[in-house]
């Protein structure tokens, strides 16, 4: 037997960003769940969804670029911080370490293992969101998360959200191989 649960959005746990840009003059990140992978190739896209009445959502439409910092399991806090105060009123970037790229305008959190430096592709409007597909012009890493120069999710320790349970999780082991443990029913087939 199953239920139904209505219309849910049940794609949880989901990884958490903080989003950086700069608003009014001054640097901002707020905590996100919501982030998507466009596709795979030479040049990468990556989505946010923010909603419109987000203060960093204006610094984005301004000057179009933004930063998608991965952090680690013990930034919980801060990032938790960062979702829970708006910068129209709490000056967030002491928080950090801001550092940038080749990127203007897309201040990045040099205490996450992982970050990334986009420029603004297309924005999707939606009634109370913008869905900003962002260009990822260069990604940057914490040489102690590398691993024969790629990135070990082990070694980020990325915070994952779930909205079910309202709380932040970290990873578990792996499970298996991509690409590999499904050949055997492939052969079968």
């Amino acid at each position: 037997m199953r239920e139904s649960l209505g219309p849910l959005n049940a794609l949880y746990p989901s990884l958490t960003v903080l989003v950086g840009a700069v608003v009014d003059g001054r640097e901002n990140f707020i905590t996100v769940a919501h982030v998507g992978i466009m596709n795979h190739g030479k040049v990468p896209y990556l989505s946010i969804s923010l909603s419109k009445d987000h203060y960093t959502t204006k610094g984005i439409h301004a000057h179009n670029a933004f930063s998608i910092n991965i952090p680690s399991e013990d930034m919980v806090d801060k990032v938790d911080y960062c979702g829970l105060v708006s910068g129209k009123s709490t000056d967030k970037k002491d928080l950090f370490d801001v550092f940038y790229g080749d990127t203007d305008f897309a201040p990045m959190a040099r205490l996450c293992p992982v970050c990334m430096e986009c420029r603004v592709y297309q924005v999707v409007d939606f009634k109370t969101h913008d869905v900003f597909i962002g260009e990822v012009v260069r990604t940057h890493a914490d040489d102690a998360c590398l691993v024969d120069g790629k990135i070990d999710i082990t070694k980020v320790r990325p915070l994952l959200f779930d909205m079910a349970s309202k709380k932040y999780w970290g990873l578990g082991r792996p499970v298996a191989d991509c690409w590999k443990v499904g050949k055997t029913l492939k052969q079968e087939a």
